[in-house]
């Protein structure tokens, strides 16, 4: 076995196996940094991904039948590594972050420790760290941190689905013994993320009775069209379970305004005589902004210049009402600057968790087994990742300004850039309100958006419009290599002049996610548009 214990790290802290260990993390991080440049988007040469590029991975990929030395695995890992984009300055696409430093430490220590957070017993600092981000997290959306709790999970889609799960049990508590009666609906925004849809498959309600809500001119949930469809569905027989409010869209960052959605679902509960209607803030884009709750705006201690303010302001408008929701969640692996996944599913009362609680009987070594009131055996993984370190760790770094400052620059970033994008293309149109992503469309002919917008034109035109942009961004993707937007097939639904069916626009994105994305960038994004918008140029 000597052999065999020489392939893992030591037990008794021997110095020899640490430097041996620190040897090869060096080695890796040295022949990454080989691979990078500021000004490209890959590290080191982007492989030849043609058709047939995975299937001959299936042909030739074996185990070895012997193991091979660490210094060979990790030229293997740099092989694997090549092509693969980085988050700098050129990375301009989604929400995918540049993890800060502390979070990798906090990952690696996650790693180290390998505990499983379902109980505190295997993973006891996972389990300290997740009660201490619970905590503190509580405090600034505005939720009490004596009556609060939460859990790390797998992405804004996991606590869309636990949320969703916690709601059916509560109001039907043999649902989860007997199955989900057919009757019951959700609802959200028509620009609202999939995980719903997937969440109404995965608990049996059904995607059929998932209620798609208009949105207005600025991406928010249409608070008439909701209380319409929720009054139709409740005088038809049917239960409204649950109310997706979403605090800031992928695509377009619309927020919808919570305040007055709860307003409205109180309204229903008095008149129909309902028990309370769930409500599920789906902040995985835009959580980090309650960090502003509390900022003082009239002071304006960071000195943010005057536009900017002006949009913080306005979100804290939205914002500062979050903690009117059941749930919530932080997906810190978007604008938390941190490694994937990691999520906080953060939950206003602890007590409905008890309803998807599993019973005591099938839990023979989680629930109320660990060290003292640590408690997961209602989460539905039975092996949890300790994520809450590497999330500990960026709070921790951060603190309530860092996060502050690297917030606002994404808002700075994105108004130099639209302003930029509009003096350079007089055939732009930016399609949503600023914030950190940018969404704009172009035009071959007229600038046609206020008649796409309110249904003046056919679906033909609108389609063609489409296509248009669809082409100009496979132009831009295959340049991706020098600076990567991004796009959607769906920021926004609007209706044709001669069809009553919602058609979906497709446009472009800049996203503001790196540190490294700076004012003085801004000329080199619109350059690149002004290159290679009309053109099949190839990066050489």
């Amino acid at each position: 076995m000597l052999e065999i214990q020489k392939l893992f790290p030591s037990v008794n802290g021997d110095s020899l196996k640490r430097e041996e260990f620190l040897s090869y993390i060096r080695d890796l991080l040295t022949k990454i940094d080989e691979l990078k440049d500021e000004n490209k988007l890959s590290l080191g040469e982007m492989p030849n991904y043609n058709k047939d590029f995975y299937n001959q991975k299936v042909v030739t990929s074996t185990v070895p039948q012997q193991g091979i030395g660490i210094e060979e695995i990790i030229t293997s890992l740099v092989n694997l590594a090549k092509g693969q984009r980085i988050v700098n300055s050129c990375y301009v696409a989604n929400a995918a972050p540049l993890p800060n430093t502390a979070s990798i430490i906090g990952n690696l220590l996650m790693t180290l420790l390998n505990g499983n957070n379902i109980w505190d017993i295997e993973g006891s600092a996972a389990a300290s760290a997740e009660v201490e981000i619970v905590s503190s997290l509580s405090k600034i959306v505005g939720y009490d941190e004596m009556i609060s709790s939460g859990y790390t999970t797998w992405g804004g889609q996991g606590a869309v689905f636990n949320s969703l799960r916690i709601a059916i049990a509560k109001k039907y508590p043999n649902a989860n013994r007997d199955g989900v009666p057919n009757n019951l609906y959700a609802f959200c925004s028509e620009l609202s993320h999939f995980s719903l849809y997937k969440s109404m498959e995965a608990t049996g309600i059904g995607t059929s009775h998932l209620i798609r809500v208009k949105v207005n001119e600025d991406d928010s949930m249409n608070l008439e069209d909701l209380h319409n469809k929720m009054v139709e569905v409740i005088e038809n027989g049917g239960v409204p379970i649950y109310v997706l409010a979403t605090m800031g869209t992928t695509d377009s960052f619309g927020i919808d305004d919570i305040k007055e959605i709860k307003n409205i679902l109180k309204q229903l509960e008095v008149n129909y005589h309902l028990e309370d209607i769930y409500l599920h803030a789906d902040t995985a884009m835009g959580g980090m902004f309650t960090f502003f709750n509390d900022y003082n705006f009239h002071e304006n201690p960071l000195g943010f210049e005057e536009e900017v303010l002006e949009v913080l302001m306005d979100y804290h408008t939205k914002f500062k009402y979050v903690s009117l929701s059941d749930s919530m969640v932080f997906d810190f692996h978007k604008l938390g600057q941190t490694p994937y996944t990691t999520s906080l599913f953060l939950i206003k009362d602890k007590l409905n968790l008890k309803y998807v609680d599993l019973d005591a009987e099938e839990t023979p070594y989680i629930g109320d087994r660990g060290f003292g009131s640590y408690h997961t055996s209602y989460t539905l993984e039975c092996s949890r990742m300790g994520s809450s370190i590497p999330i500990y760790a960026s709070l921790l770094t951060f603190g309530v300004e860092g996060y502050q400052k690297i917030l606002a620059n994404y808002l700075r970033v994105n108004i130099a850039f639209r302003k930029a994008l509009k003096e350079s293309f007089p055939d732009v149109v930016i399609t949503n309100e600023v914030s950190p992503v940018t969404t704009f469309r172009f035009y071959e002919k007229e600038n046609n958006w206020p008649n796409e917008l309110f249904g003046r034109i056919s679906s033909k035109e609108i389609i063609a419009t489409n296509e248009y942009n669809e082409n100009i961004s496979d132009n831009i993707g295959n340049n991706r290599n020098i600076v990567y937007f991004g796009s959607t097939k769906k920021q926004k639904l609007v209706f044709a002049s001669d069809s009553n069916e919602a058609i979906p626009l497709f446009v472009h994105k800049f996203y503001c996610i790196s540190p490294y994305t700076t004012v003085e960038k801004v000329p080199d994004y619109i350059n690149f548009l002004k290159v290679f918008k009309n053109k099949t140029l190839q990066y050489s």
